[in-house]
């Protein structure tokens, strides 16, 4: 019924997704950016659900109040109180090593305004958990929502923050002002 919805919404929206994840790759790290509007979320759970894709995602705590708590965990959501450090990257890292197969989704930014640096969670995650991370995205300009390579970390954040962030820079955000990656 969902993939049904998701399915009609892209169609009223003029979207279409691209699926580029290796077969058989069962745990990795997806990180969303720009992230820059809420209408990034129903964007991306309608193409993730297109895609046939799973995934568990890091939200703050606040949107978790009924009724939109509700949808947050139907989708995946777990919630941050992002108020005090509790652990997240350890505790995800964890959470890989528990499950064959879990997709995690963190959007680098950590906010939809304006941010002059990516939070590195996702980064020491994938590094900590030895998963790949996949650059997912939405591209405004172009109506297209995907799961772009595999990028399997080196241990080099500066070189490979430069190198995931090149992949970027081409895509139009909703908010292109909000964007880091101008």
């Amino acid at each position: 019924m969902v993939r049904l919805i998701a399915k009609l919404y892209f169609g009223l929206i003029g979207w279409k997704t691209r699926y580029n994840v290796p077969p058989g790759l069962k745990k990795y790290v997806v990180i969303a950016a720009p992230h820059t509007s809420n209408w990034d979320f129903p964007i991306c759970m309608a193409a993730l659900s297109l895609m046939h894709v799973k995934v568990n995602y890091l939200a703050k705590k606040e949107l978790f109040r009924f009724p939109l708590g509700v949808i947050m965990r139907f989708f995946g959501g777990i919630p941050v109180d992002r108020s005090r450090n509790t652990g997240m990257v350890d505790a995800m890292i964890a959470e890989f090593g528990k499950h064959d197969q879990l997709v995690l989704l963190i959007p680098p930014e950590g906010t939809r305004g304006l941010v002059k640096e990516w939070k590195t969670g996702f980064y020491r995650v994938a590094v900590g958990a030895g998963v790949p991370i996949v650059l997912g995205y939405l591209d405004y300009g172009r109506k297209e929502a995907g799961l772009g390579k595999a990028f399997y970390p080196s241990g080099d954040y500066e070189k490979d923050l430069a190198a995931i962030q090149a992949f970027y820079r081409p895509i139009q955000a909703k908010h292109p002002e909000r964007s880091s990656l101008r």
